[in-house]
C-alpha cells in the first residue's frame, strides 16, 4: 500500500511540476463520455432524449443512456427504476437474493442481458458498496445528484474491466458542463395509498458557477439531496405441498401445511452530498477535484404469522377438491394430532445503514495537438452495517379453509375463528432471533492514459495506458449468525403444550399488541387479526431477549427443579467464531493499448477501434480452516488430529482481454456495428472467503468412513469469463426518432455455483486423503444468447397539439443455458436430513426427493419490454410508462422452501418430525408489470409544478416455487400505488 501511494503521489507531482512550468490549462470536454462523446443536455423532455439518442449514435462502443434535461431531473424514483427503462435491463424486486419472502418497492439487483455480472462506475471509476460483492448498490445512490446514466453492453480495452453482463456509468455534472452561474432546486412529497398517513419528503440544490482571474478559469459546484420512502407490503403465502397417500383412498394429493399472511412497514432515508471544484488557464492544462458521498438509512417492520407445524399431521376436509395432478384446490386444514396447526407470530425489525465516500483527483494535459495526457487518483470508502431482531408468539391454530383457485388465496374464518385468533390467552412466547453483520471496504486507484493523435487518412489515433489499484474488504457476522434461541417450545415441555408460557399467565402477559391488517390488499381481501409481540421488543435488544428468557427459566425449573440444568440465553456477539469474518486484499495492474482508425473514403465509411488489456490481480485471504476427526476409529480407519488454524490463502491471475468495435455508416441516418470481445468479471468477495470445516464420519452399524466438509467460500476462485459478441442496426430518421436492432451472444466460462471439491489431509502417518468439501467452484459454462429492438419518436407531422405526442418501446429476448463441468447425482437429494445434501444439486430437490430438471440462470428473464406514451408540447411534459419482465428463477434454497421433513410422528422419538429427505425448491418470480406516470407543466422556463404516480394499476406481484406438481404460488404481494407532487424552480 505505502509503495502504491508513493508512485501515485510521484507521479502527481510531475503533473503539477508541469504545471508551474508554465503549461496552460484545457477545459476537458463538458459531459463528455468514456469514448469521447460529447453530451449537450437542453431543456425539456423530448430534448433529454435526443441528447442521449446522439451519444448511442456518436459512441465507439454499443451503449444505451438516459439523460436528465436538468440537474436532479432523472424520471425515476430511484437509479434502480432509472435502469429498468434501459432495453436490456432487469431490475430484481426482492431485498435479498437469499430472502425472497420480503419484497423491494424501489427494486435492488440489477440485470443486464440476463446476466448479473454488472460493473458500476462513478464518472469511469471504481464504485462500489461495502456488501462483500463488487458493485453498487443503485438503491443507495441518490438520483437527483445525477446527470446520466450510460449502459455499455460491450466494453472496449480502454474501458475497466469487471463487466460481462454491461457497465453501468453514472454521470455528475462539473462546473464547467454551464456556461455561467446555475442553481437549481426541487421539492417534492410522496404519499403512499396502501400506507397511507404519514407523507414521506424529499429535496434536492445544486449551485455552480464559474470565475475567470488573473490565474484562469476557476469553476464550483455542490449539489446536496435528501429523500425520505415509505411504503408497505402486504402478502400473502402458500407453504410447499407435500405427497399424501392416507388422506384420500387409493389416490396421492398434494397438501400444504398451511397458508400465511404478513405485512410489511418500511421506510428509509437516503442522503447524498456531490461537489467539484475545475480550474483551466489556457487550452494545454486542465484538473478537477470531486467529492461524492451517499448515505442510506432503512428500517423496517413486519407482523408476520408462518405455519411450523409437521406437514405430516396434516388433515384435510372431506370436502376438499384437487387439480388434476392432486393439488389442493379448497379445503380445511386441521391437525389433531398436535392439538391444532402450530403457528408462529413473529415481529421483526430491520436496520441497514451505509455510506459511501468517493474522492477523486483528475489532471488532463495537452502540450501540443498531437499528444494528451490524463491522470486520475482515486480514493473510496464504503461501510454498512445492520442488525436484524424477530420475536414471536405460538398459536394452536383449530382450522384453516383454504381456497387456492383465485389469482390470490382466498382464507375463511368464523367469527369465533377471529375471536380466538385475537385473544392473547390463546397465544405463548415462541422464540427470538438476531443477527448482526458489519462491512467495511476501501481502495486506492491511480490510472493514467496517454492518447497520440494522427494526422492520416486511416488512423485516428493510439491510446494507451496503465491502472493500479489496492483494495480491501472485510465483513463480519454475528456467531451465530441467526441466533435463534427458544423461550418455550413444545418439545422442550415434554410435548405438553399446557406448560407453555402462555400470555394469559399473568407472569409472562406484557409487551404485546393485537393487530388488526387493515387496508389489507388495498381492502381487496380480509384477514383476521392476529397478537404480535410489540416493535419496542424487537428494537429493545438485548434487554428485552433477557427478559423473555427469564420466561424459559422459569419454566425450566418447574420442569426440572430448582437445580435443573437451564442453559441461560446469550446474544450474538461478534469475533467470536472465525467463520464470521471474511478479511480479504485485493490488488490489480493493467495495461491498455486501443487503436482507433476510420475509412472515410468507402462507399460505406467504417470506423472504429481495436484494443487490448492486460490484467493481473493479486488477491489474498484471511481465513481458517478446522477439522474434527471421528471420536471412535475402529481398527483399519486412518487416525487423524483435531486442528484448528489461521490460514493465508493466495490467488493470482492474468487475463488478456482483446476488444474490437466496428461501425459502418450506410449514410448519415442509417449505421451498423459488429462487436467483439473478451471480459472477466472477478468474484464475489463473499465467495472468496477462505473458511472451511473439515469432518471424518465413521457409521458405527456399517464402519463406513466419510471425509466431507464445506466451505464458507472458495478462495482459489478463478473469475468468470465471457466471449461476446454484438451486432447491431441503428436507424436515426429524426432527432429524437430512431430504431435500432441488436443481436448478442455471450459465451460464459468457469461459472460460479456450489458444487463439491477435493481437500486433502494427512493422517498421522502422513498419508493423505481427499475431504468432499461443499462449496462454490468454477463449475459450469453456459451462454446468454438473444436480441434487442428500441424504437422512439415524436410525430412532429401531426396538426396542432397532436405534435406534442411521442412513443418509447423496447423489448428483449434472451435465452441462457449452463452446462456443468460435471455432472450431479440425484443421490444427493435424500438420505439424511443434513441442508448440505440439497446443496450438491444446483436445481433442487422436491420434498419427495425427487431432482428438477435444468433451470436457466439466476435473475434471467426471457422476455421484458419497455412500453412509454410521451407529450411534449410547450409547457407541458407528460410520460405514461409500461414496464415488464417475465417469469425468472431467483434462487434454490432460499428461505421458506428448503428444509427436512418426516413421517415419524412418535413425540418421544429421537427422529421426531423427521422424513430423511432433504428438500430445497427453486423459487421464480412470475410475470410482472407495472404503470408509473408523470406529468410537469412549466408556468415560466425557470418554474415547474409536476406529479408522478408509481404502480398506476396497483399490480401483483406473484412468486412461485416449483415442485413436481408444477408451478405453484407460493407469494403475493402488493406494494400500492404513489404518489408524488413536486416543485422544480432553476435558474
Amino acid at each position: 500500500m505505502i509503495r502504491f501511494k508513493r508512485t501515485a503521489i510521484a507521479v502527481a507531482a510531475g503533473q503539477i511540476a508541469l504545471l508551474a512550468g508554465g503549461a496552460a490549462l484545457a477545459q476537458t470536454d463538458a459531459g463528455q463520455n468514456a469514448s469521447g462523446a460529447n453530451v449537450v443536455v437542453v431543456t425539456g423532455q423530448r430534448a433529454a432524449l435526443q441528447s442521449a439518442q446522439k451519444l448511442k449514435q456518436n459512441a465507439d462502443e454499443v451503449v444505451d443512456s438516459i439523460v436528465a434535461d436538468d440537474i436532479g431531473k432523472l424520471p425515476d424514483r430511484s437509479v434502480t427504476e432509472v435502469l429498468q427503462r434501459v432495453v436490456g435491463i432487469t431490475i430484481d424486486r426482492t431485498m435479498s437474493k437469499g430472502d425472497p419472502e420480503h419484497y423491494s418497492v424501489e427494486g435492488s439487483g440489477v440485470n443486464v442481458r440476463g446476466l448479473s455480472y454488472v460493473r458500476s462506475e462513478l464518472n469511469g471509476r471504481d464504485s462500489f458498496s461495502a456488501n462483500g460483492g463488487r458493485s453498487l448498490n443503485f438503491e443507495d445512490v441518490p438520483p437527483e445528484l445525477m446527470a446520466g446514466v450510460d449502459v455499455y453492453k460491450n466494453p472496449s480495452a480502454e474501458q475497466i474491466e469487471g463487466a460481462v453482463g454491461g457497465l453501468v456509468n453514472l454521470r455528475t455534472a462539473l462546473p464547467f458542463d454551464f456556461s455561467g452561474r446555475k442553481f437549481a432546486v426541487s421539492l417534492d412529497k410522496t404519499y403512499s395509498e396502501l400506507k397511507k398517513g404519514k407523507t414521506s419528503p424529499s429535496g434536492s440544490v445544486m449551485f455552480s458557477n464559474r470565475w475567470k482571474t488573473g490565474f484562469g478559469e476557476f469553476g464550483a459546484l455542490i449539489d446536496l439531496a435528501y429523500s425520505e420512502s415509505g411504503t408497505r407490503t402486504d402478502a400473502f403465502q402458500v407453504e410447499p405441498y407435500y405427497p399424501r397417500s392416507e388422506v384420500v383412498s387409493g389416490k396421492t394429493v398434494w397438501i400444504p401445511k398451511g397458508s400465511q399472511w404478513r405485512t410489511l412497514e418500511f421506510n428509509r432515508k437516503r442522503e447524498g452530498a456531490y461537489g467539484a471544484l475545475q480550474w483551466k488557464k489556457d487550452a494545454t492544462l486542465s484538473s478537477s477535484l470531486t467529492f461524492f458521498k451517499s448515505r442510506y438509512k432503512m428500517h423496517w417492520d413486519e407482523q408476520a404469522i408462518f405455519a411450523q407445524s409437521s406437514p405430516y399431521n396434516i388433515k384435510v376436509s372431506p370436502d376438499a377438491t384437487f387439480d388434476s395432478k392432486g393439488a389442493l384446490l379448497t379445503g380445511t386444514l386441521t391437525d389433531p394430532a398436535d392439538n391444532g396447526i402450530n403457528f408462529g407470530a413473529d415481529t421483526r425489525s430491520a436496520d441497514r445503514k451505509s455510506d459511501t465516500t468517493d474522492v477523486a483527483w483528475h489532471i488532463s494535459w495537452r502540450p501540443n495537438s498531437d499528444w494528451a495526457f490524463d491522470t486520475d487518483i482515486q480514493h473510496i470508502r464504503a461501510t454498512t452495517s445492520s442488525f436484524d431482531s424477530t420475536v414471536a408468539t405460538g398459536i394452536q391454530m383449530p382450522s384453516e379453509t383454504i381456497d387456492l383457485r383465485g389469482d390470490v388465496p382466498t382464507l375463511s374464518f368464523t367469527d369465533a375463528q377471529r375471536a380466538y385468533l385475537a385473544n392473547p390467552a390463546n397465544y405463548y412466547w415462541a422464540f427470538t432471533m438476531e443477527h448482526q453483520d458489519r462491512s467495511h471496504a476501501g481502495e486506492w486507484a491511480f490510472k493514467q492514459d496517454a492518447r497520440f493523435t494522427f494526422d492520416h487518412p486511416v488512423l485516428r489515433d493510439i491510446r494507451f495506458g496503465v491502472r493500479f489499484t489496492d483494495r480491501n474488504a472485510v465483513t463480519q457476522n454475528s456467531n451465530p449468525s441467526y441466533n435463534w434461541a427458544a423461550v418455550s417450545q413444545p418439545w422442550q415441555l415434554g410435548w405438553d403444550i399446557s406448560k407453555l408460557a402462555y400470555l394469559g399467565d399473568p407472569r409472562f402477559a406484557n409487551g404485546i399488541q393485537v393487530h388488526s391488517f387493515n387496508n389489507f390488499f388495498n381492502n381487496n381481501t380480509s384477514v383476521p387479526a392476529l397478537v404480535f409481540p410489540n416493535v419496542a421488543l424487537t428494537t429493545g435488544y438485548p434487554g428485552t431477549y433477557a427478559t423473555l428468557h427469564s420466561y424459559h427459566d422459569i419454566l425450566c425449573h418447574e420442569q426440572n427443579g430448582p437445580n435443573g440444568n437451564c442453559a441461560a440465553w446469550k446474544p450474538a456477539t461478534f469475533g467470536t467464531d472465525p467463520a464470521g469474518t471474511n478479511d480479504q486484499k485485493e490488488r490489480t495492474g493493467a495495461a491498455f493499448t486501443q487503436l482507433r482508425f476510420g475509412f472515410d473514403d468507402l462507399k460505406y465509411p467504417i470506423d472504429g477501434n481495436v484494443g487490448l488489456r492486460y490484467v493481473k490481480t493479486q488477491m489474498t485471504a484471511h481465513g481458517y480452516t478446522t477439522f474434527t476427526p471421528a471420536t471412535q476409529t475402529p481398527a483399519g480407519v486412518p487416525v487423524f488430529t483435531a486442528f484448528a488454524k489461521k490460514q493465508d490463502f493466495s490467488n493470482d491471475y492474468n487475463n488478456v482481454l482483446p476488444s474490437l468495435n466496428l461501425r459502418m455508416k450506410a449514410s448519415d441516418k442509417l449505421q451498423f456495428r459488429l462487436a467483439m470481445a473478451t471480459g472477466i468479471s472477478r468474484p464475489d468477495f463473499t465467495d472468496l472467503q477462505g473458511y472451511t470445516t473439515l469432518s471424518q464420519n465413521v457409521d458405527k452399524n456399517t464402519g463406513q468412513v466419510t471425509y466431507t466438509g464445506t466451505g464458507t467460500g472458495n478462495p482459489n476462485l478463478r473469475p468468470i469469463r465471457s466471449h461476446q459478441f454484438d451486432l447491431t442496426g441503428e436507424w436515426y430518421f429524426a432527432p429524437t426518432g430512431s430504431l435500432t436492432l441488436a443481436l448478442f451472444n455471450k459465451q460464459l466460462k468457469d461459472v460460479i455455483i456450489k458444487q463439491s471439491y477435493g481437500y486433502d489431509v494427512a493422517d498421522t502417518t502422513g498419508k493423505a486423503y481427499t475431504y468432499t468439501v461443499t462449496g462454490p467452484v468454477n463449475g459450469a459454462d453456459g451462454h446468454a444468447r438473444g436480441a434487442e429492438i428500441a424504437y422512439q419518436q415524436y410525430f412532429d407531422k401531426l396538426p396542432g397539439w397532436l405534435s406534442g405526442f411521442g412513443v418509447q418501446a423496447n423489448y428483449t429476448y434472451v435465452d441462457s443455458k449452463t452446462d456443468l463441468h460435471r455432472p450431479v447425482h440425484a443421490v444427493y437429494c435424500s438420505g439424511g436430513n443434513t441442508a448440505d445434501n440439497f446443496n450438491l444439486n444446483l436445481n433442487g430437490c422436491d420434498v419427495d426427493g425427487k431432482t428438477f430438471g435444468d433451470l436457466p440462470l439466476i435473475g434471467l428473464s426471457r422476455q421484458s419490454y419497455n412500453l412509454a406514451l410521451l407529450y411534449d408540447k410547450g409547457p407541458l411534459s407528460a410520460r405514461l410508462a409500461w414496464n415488464w419482465r417475465s417469469k425468472n428463477l431467483q434462487n434454490v434454497n432460499v428461505n421458506g422452501t428448503q428444509g427436512t421433513d418426516g413421517t415419524d410422528t412418535n413425540p418421544n422419538s429421537p427422529t421426531f418430525g423427521q422424513h430423511n429427505v432433504a428438500w430445497a425448491l427453486p423459487t421464480w418470480a412470475d410475470g410482472y408489470g407495472q404503470l408509473d406516470a408523470s406529468l410537469f407543466y412549466n408556468f415560466t422556463p425557470n418554474l415547474s409544478l409536476g406529479l408522478e404516480a408509481q404502480n398506476l394499476t396497483d399490480s401483483k406481484a406473484r412468486q412461485l416455487m416449483q415442485q413436481g406438481i408444477g408451478f405453484k404460488g407460493r407469494a403475493w404481494f402488493v406494494s400500492g400505488p404513489r404518489y408524488t407532487a413536486k416543485i422544480r424552480y432553476s435558474f
